[in-house]
């Protein structure tokens, strides 16, 4: 049955797992959940990012073998609701692990947060609102 304790893991594609890691570590500040980077023919190399102990997780991939090319979107969106403003510290801290800062293509996202691409041009979304459903 899916509820509110259901896990979940979002998955995409990185060119650079190490440039992937210092923006959702070093800037974001999430935890490394699970690494794999051993290069075993026909296999991925992972890296999982999360909150310690959350019922989600990130989940970023390369096939060394055959590398994909990242392809976001405007509209390709990790969006965390953190409910209260975006500090300063934290928008810098994202933009010196690897992140660029951008216009929203929603400009509802910059009328309540902050948009930063990360290094493989996904773009996450700190919003300084609360989800309600």
């Amino acid at each position: 049955m899916i509820d509110s304790t259901t896990h979940v893991r979002i998955a995409r594609p990185s060119r650079d797992l190490a440039a992937a890691e210092r923006f959702y570590v070093d800037g974001l500040g999430l935890t490394i959940l699970w690494r794999t980077t051993e290069r075993v023919a026909g296999e991925h190399d992972l890296l999982m990012v999360g909150p310690s102990g959350g019922s989600w997780h990130f989940e970023l991939t390369r096939d060394p073998d055959h590398p994909l090319d990242p392809a976001p979107t405007v509209d390709d969106l990790f969006v965390l609701y953190l409910g209260e403003p975006v500090t300063e510290e934290l928008t810098d801290r994202l933009l010196a692990s690897g992140g660029t800062r951008v216009a929203a293509h929603n400009p509802y996202w910059d009328q309540h947060g902050v948009t930063v691409a990360d290094p493989d041009g996904y773009r996450l979304v700190l919003c300084s609102r609360t989800w309600s459903s």
